[in-house]
């Protein structure tokens, strides 16, 4: 799909209350066991500075600022910016800070030494992925950890798990894509046919 990024945006901010509850019964044991494995891989160190392209209501960098120096998340849903704030703001997480940025432009101009996503970029079309990966790695990362709606079988699936606002690629498209920027893939994991958590470390990284 490639929904006009105001509508999209709008779209999620009049779910943003809901939106950690809104999954089916279906979806979400599958969405949290990607979030799960996306924190588990991310891995950061206690100095890292840690950038979530799609943060959502916050799920991700809020669960990541106990072990990470900082944690910057970034969407593009003023709903959901909102809700990420107020999580941290009632856990008293002073380490995190959320604001609107874009895959191709998170609006952020300081060092990243993890980037990860969870959920997100299924919603651009594929040549935006492409564009949006080169953008992740022209951020300098050690590792990139994606977690997403991706084909580890049939494109054309005959019992789909999601029925709106899914793109998604197949894993191979994807490793190609990491690969093709300057990535090594070091972790595939399949949590479901249509979904899965890939993880990127950089060439020559420490």
């Amino acid at each position: 799909m490639d929904e006009p990024i105001d509508d999209l945006a709008d779209r999620f901010s009049q779910i943003a209350d809901q939106y950690d509850d809104k999954h089916g019964s279906k979806e979400k044991p599958i969405y949290d066991a990607c979030a799960t494995l996306v924190i588990e891989h991310a891995d950061p160190r206690p100095d890292d500075v840690v950038l979530d392209l799609g943060t959502g209501t916050g799920l991700i960098a809020l669960a990541l600022a106990g072990d990470a120096g900082h944690v910057v998340g970034r969407d593009i849903s003023d709903g959901m910016i909102e809700q990420a704030r107020s999580k941290a703001a009632d856990g008293g997480i002073e380490n995190v800070e959320f604001g609107y940025g874009e895959f191709r432009d998170p609006q952020y101009d300081g060092d990243v030494d993890v980037v990860v996503s969870n959920f997100a970029l299924h919603h651009l079309p594929d040549e935006k992925k492409h564009e949006a990966i080169e953008a992740i790695a022209d951020l300098g990362p050690r590792r990139f950890v994606l977690g997403d709606a991706m084909f580890f079988g049939s494109t054309d699936p005959e019992e789909p798990l999601f029925g709106h606002g899914i793109d998604a690629a197949t894993v191979g498209m994807l490793v190609d894509v990491l690969t093709d920027v300057g990535f090594v893939v070091t972790a595939v994991e399949r949590v479901h046919d249509q979904v899965g958590v890939l993880v990127a470390e950089r060439v020559g990284g420490d």
